[in-house]
């Protein structure tokens, strides 16, 4: 690309966001024009507005500490400087709402790691690998809507990404999943920061995260789902029941997963083949943050384990496991994969990449 895409992120000071900052810093096709946060953040440097609390691990660069943080409700300001937002305000759900909604109006495309748009019916909620067709849905949005360069796409929870991909996969070959049970084990960043005290992790599992395990359940149904005349309809299979907990990990959501298949069922060998060889649209495009494998498969006894392997295809790529078969379902598995990474800020970041090579941005 001759120009760069001018970008701004919404929630620039939170977990998420400053994963934003990482990934888009020195990125080949955008470039960050644009920080917003809350009032209290309003009008001092970046480096200012998250001193104590930046936690990734190289420093701010320097020509993003030094940047101004403007009002996240302040739509006229991002709209001078930037085509793109990516959202990961924190505010009330329906706040939230109405804000992507009003940037989105103003022209802007908004890509959220929030959960406030993802059971708008015309709002696709995409992982690149599995549903890139649902950018049609953003034709339906903007008709609907009048919208004419504004657009929302949202992503999914962060916590169903260790098996979606492995999941769809399999739908992808005509292999039926019926049934699936899952157990997430989700790190303490998933909660941002602070997230839960000290002294309610070390030394303890947490057995309830809120609203967790619906999404979990819900979320997979319209991801797989087919573009209709007003949205997405959602697909019918799975039927997933989760367990979500909280864990002491820093960063790496993994899951547990056990599937039932109807009709013929695949035996481990080739379901291994299936996830090694599996690739998508965005590996097609070349896309930049795209793993060249999206599923690496772990011969290991006794991985994927988060300290190892969450980092796996730069945070990118999903990691499975321990893949045998099950005596009360037929396969059982364990998936892993970054969670603010690939389950937040990269996800959101590949999502846009995947907009622009389609047109949408």
């Amino acid at each position: 690309m001759s120009e760069k895409i001018s970008v701004g992120i919404l929630g620039a000071t939170g977990m998420v966001g400053q994963q934003y900052i990482r990934l888009l810093h020195d990125h080949p096709w955008f470039k960050i024009t644009h920080l917003a946060a809350s009032p209290s953040s309003a009008g001092k440097t970046y480096s200012e507005a998250v001193y104590g609390r930046w936690h990734a691990e190289k420093k701010i660069p320097e020509n993003i500490g030094s940047m101004t943080v403007y009002d996240a409700s302040d739509i006229g300001a991002a709209a001078q400087r930037c085509s793109l937002v990516f959202s990961a305000v924190e505010m009330d759900k329906q706040q939230i709402a109405a804000l992507e909604e009003a940037y989105a109006g103003s022209g802007l495309a908004v890509v959220s790691n929030n959960s406030a748009h993802r059971w708008t019916p015309d709002v696709p909620m995409i992982i690149p690998e599995i549903n890139p067709d649902h950018c049609a849905c953003i034709d339906v949005q903007r008709n609907r809507r009048g919208w004419n360069s504004g657009l929302i796409v949202v992503k999914s929870n962060c916590s169903i990404q260790s098996y979606m991909t492995p999941l769809y996969a399999l739908v992808r070959e005509g292999i039926t999943v019926e049934e699936m049970m899952v157990t997430t084990l989700q790190a303490i960043s998933g909660a941002g920061y602070p997230g839960p005290s000290s002294y309610d992790m070390i030394d303890n599992i947490v057995p309830y995260i809120g609203g967790e395990e619906e999404k979990s359940e819900r979320e997979p149904l319209k991801i797989l789902g087919t573009v209709a005349g007003d949205g997405i309809r959602n697909a019918g299979v799975p039927r997933i029941s989760a367990h979500c907990n909280r864990v002491p990990v820093i960063h790496g959501h993994t899951a547990c997963a056990s599937m039932r298949f109807s009709g013929s069922k695949p035996l481990s060998g080739e379901i291994e083949d299936i996830w090694r060889r599996f690739t998508g649209v965005p590996q097609e495009l070349a896309l930049p943050s795209a793993p060249p494998h999206p599923i690496i498969v772990s011969d290991a006894p006794d991985r994927p384990q988060p300290r190892f392997d969450r980092e796996n295809g730069n945070g990118m790529a999903i990691t499975v496991g321990r893949l045998r078969t099950c005596n009360v379902f037929d396969i059982r598995f364990v998936g892993l994969h970054h969670n603010t990474i690939r389950g937040a800020a990269g996800g959101c970041v590949l999502t846009a990449e995947l907009l622009h090579a389609k047109g949408y941005v």
